[in-house]
C-alpha cells in the first residue's frame, strides 16, 4: 500500500484488493464508524526504532530498574529537554466555513527558551528553564539540583533519559562517575520518545504556551513558562493524567 495513513481511501483500496468489492468513500466511512474506528492524529515513530530494543526495555530493562529502585529506596525520575519559541502557535481555531483562520504575527524579536525537567513515578516535577543554549554544563547543574533534592528526601536518584548526545558527553560521564552513590542514569531505547513520561509534561507546557496570546519579550516569555510549570508541579491530578497514555502506563 502506498498510503502512509489509514484514510477512508486507503481502506477502500485495501477492501477492493483483498475482497474484490468496490465501495464508495462514504460507505467506507460509515463502516469504519460502525466498527468503532474514529480518525485520530497519528503518533510519529522513527523508522530507526528497534522493536526488539523496545520490547527488551518493557519486558526486562525497566522492571529491573524498578526493582533496584525499590530495593535501594531510590526515586525514579524521567527526564527530557525541550525548546520553547514564542512564535509557535498550535491547535485549532474556529472560523467561518471556507475561511482559514489567521494568527497575528508577533512583532519584535523571536524569543526562545530551553527547559530540562523530570517527572517521578509519584507525579513530582523538577525543572529548570534555560535562557540560551542547552549544554553539558547546564545538564550537570540540573543534576546537582536533583541530587540536592534527593539528599533532603533521603533518596538516591534513578534518572531515565533518552540518547541525546550531551547525555553521553565526557564531562557528564565523568561527573556521574563521581556521584554514582547519589545518582544513576539509565537510557531509553534509541528513537523511542513515546516511552518517556516527561514527554507528556513537555507537551502540556507547549500546548498552554502556544495557545495563549504570544508574548513579545524574553522576560514575559520566561514568566509565562515559569508560571505554568509552577502550576503543574502543584497539580497532582494533572500530573497523574500523564500516566493515562497507553505508551507510559508501564511506568505507573
Amino acid at each position: 500500500m502506498e498510503s502512509a495513513l489509514w484514510t477512508r481511501g486507503a481502506v477502500m483500496l485495501f477492501i477492493e484488493q483483498e475482497y474484490a468489492v468496490r465501495l464508495s468513500i462514504r460507505a467506507v466511512g460509515d463502516y469504519l464508524k460502525r466498527w468503532g474506528f474514529t480518525p485520530k492524529k497519528p503518533m510519529k515513530k522513527a523508522y530507526e526504532q528497534s522493536p526488539a530494543a523496545v520490547k527488551k526495555w518493557l519486558d526486562e530493562d525497566y522492571p529491573v530498574i524498578a526493582a533496584c529502585a525499590k530495593a535501594e529506596g531510590a526515586e525514579i525520575h524521567w527526564g527530557d529537554e525541550t525548546a520553547l519559541v514564542n512564535t509557535d502557535v498550535r491547535g485549532r481555531s474556529y472560523a467561518p466555513k471556507g475561511q482559514t483562520p489567521v494568527t497575528m504575527a508577533v512583532r519584535g524579536t523571536r524569543q526562545k527558551l530551553s527547559m530540562i525537567s523530570t517527572v517521578t513515578n509519584q507525579g513530582k516535577a523538577s525543572w529548570m528553564i534555560i535562557d540560551g543554549a542547552f549544554n553539558h554544563e547546564k545538564l550537570i547543574e540540573f543534576f546537582e539540583a536533583l541530587v540536592a533534592d534527593g539528599k533532603r528526601a533521603g533518596k538516591k536518584v534513578f534518572l531515565i533519559l533518552d540518547n541525546l548526545r550531551v547525555h553521553h558527553s565526557k564531562p557528564v560521564k565523568a561527573w556521574l562517575a563521581e556521584h554514582k552513590h547519589e545518582i544513576e542514569v539509565f537510557y531509553l531505547p534509541s528513537y523511542s520518545p513515546e516511552l518517556n513520561l516527561d514527554e507528556r509534561l513537555n507537551a502540556d507546557l507547549k500546548h498552554v504556551i502556544s495557545t495563549r496570546v504570544p508574548v513579545r519579550t524574553k522576560a514575559k516569555f520566561h514568566a509565562a513558562a515559569k508560571n505554568h510549570m509552577a502550576f503543574i508541579e502543584t497539580n497532582l491530578e494533572r500530573m497523574k493524567s500523564y500516566f493515562q497514555d497507553l505508551h507510559v502506563k508501564y511506568a505507573a
